[in-house]
Order: C-alpha cells, then structure tokens, then sequence
C-alpha cells in the first residue's frame, strides 16, 4: 500500500473540493474556471492555472486522483515538497499552453483559409455563433475542417491530467526499473518502456484527430515540461553531489 504524502493529500483534498462545487454551481463554474480558447469571450487569464483542479465526470477526476496517490507520492519522497509543486504545476501550465499552441496553429490555418476566401471577420464569428456555413464556404472549405475550427472555438479544457502527466514522468526519470502496469491488465512493464508506449499513444489519437474528448496534446505536452524540469532537478542534485 502506498502511503499518501501530505502534499498529495492536500491536492486531491483541493480536487475533490472543486468538483463537488461545480454540481452546486454547474456551468457557471465552468465558464468562469475552465481552460477556454483564447479568442473565445469566455477566456481568462486565471484559467491557465484553475482549469488543472476542474473535471468533467467522476471517472475523470477518479482516474486522475489515483494516478495522482500512486505516482505523486513516491515523487514527493523523492525530490520533496516544494520540487513536487514545482513540478506539478510547472508541468499542468505547460500542457495546456502546448495544447493550446497546437491547437492555435489548427485553428488559424482554417482562419485564414476564409479570409483568404472573402469571408470576413465578422462573417467567421457568425460561423462561430450557429455553427453553420454558406453553401459558397462549404464549396472552398471541407466541412471537417470548419467543424474542427468551432469545436476548438467553443471546447473548453479541464482536469489535473497535464500536471500528471508530468509527475508519471518523472516517477519513470527516477525509477527507471519500477514496473507498471495498465488497471485491470495483470501486465507489468518497467517504466521507461511503459511510459513511451503511453505518450506514443497519446501523440496518436492527437495527430489524428480521434474524436474521444480528450486532450492527448495536453498529456503530451505536461510530459514534455515535466521532463525538463526533473530532468533540470536531477542535474542539479548531480552537480551538488560532486
């Protein structure tokens, strides 16, 4: 049995908390705290960070909690409490400001395309607004591609995933050997094998655009921050030991 570590202890306990207060508020708390698209009205600053304590289903912050208990913990005995939430919240920011950047670069590629046909901004909010097109658009643009814009337009981000993402990574850098295992899947696999396979899946269903609701760029991109900062912890300790 794996023992729960304070720090851990004190973000499922915040986690939970946030949950419970979205069906006492419902969308409410969701517009105002969940990771919106930035040229959506509904974006706030502050969102960057609050979206990492919002979930969207009891599965989801399940699954997050759990992960966050068996992985979380031994990280925390490991590097300590203030590296921890270093860490963790070094690696939550980054996952939705990469998920967002790539999704950016999706979006503004179909942007420019009606520009570029006639369509003007105003005419795009529009799109936006009842999601529907001129059959004229829909000649020059595949409809895949505008229901793509406006999902990215109105899809907002939430859960602690990113951030532990990025804690899973850096269980792996510290216990390389340390075997893993899908839940209720009686295979164990060492984690510098099991986490790639993870990511690989991850990086997958984002570049094909796997209609799952869930953010894969993000897990990537908290994988990505989470490495560089454990990795950046490490060398320091290393150099201090010499």
């Amino acid at each position: 049995m794996i023992k729960i570590t304070d720090t851990v202890k004190h973000l499922i306990i915040i986690n939970v908390l946030f949950f419970v207060a979205t069906y006492v508020f419902k969308d409410q708390i969701y517009d105002l705290l969940a990771m919106h698209y930035p040229a959506n009205p509904l974006f706030k600053p502050w969102q960057i960070l609050t979206h990492m304590f919002m979930h969207g289903n009891v599965s989801h912050i399940l699954f997050n909690m759990i992960g966050l208990w068996m992985f979380g913990s031994t990280v925390e005995q490991m590097i300590g409490r203030n590296n921890f939430l270093i860490l963790y919240f070094i690696a939550g920011i980054g996952a939705v400001l990469f998920s967002v950047g790539i999704d950016y670069y999706q979006f503004t590629a179909v942007y420019n395309k009606l520009i570029d046909i006639g369509v003007s901004p105003e005419g795009i909010q529009a799109i936006f607004d009842t999601n529907r097109a001129s059959d004229q658009i829909l000649d020059s643009i595949p409809k895949e591609e505008l229901a793509f814009m406006y999902s990215k337009y109105h899809t907002s981000l939430v859960g602690a995933s990113g951030a532990l993402y990025g804690v899973m990574i850096a269980f792996g850098v510290l216990l390389p050997k340390a075997k893993m295992g899908l839940m209720f899947l009686p295979i164990m696999i060492e984690s510098r094998i099991f986490i790639p396979l993870i990511l690989l899946y991850d990086m997958s269903f984002g570049v094909f655009r796997v209609g799952d609701n869930i953010g894969h760029f993000a897990h990537v991109g908290g994988a990505i921050f989470g490495f560089i900062v454990i990795w950046y912890m490490k060398q320091k300790y290393l150099r201090r030991r010499k």
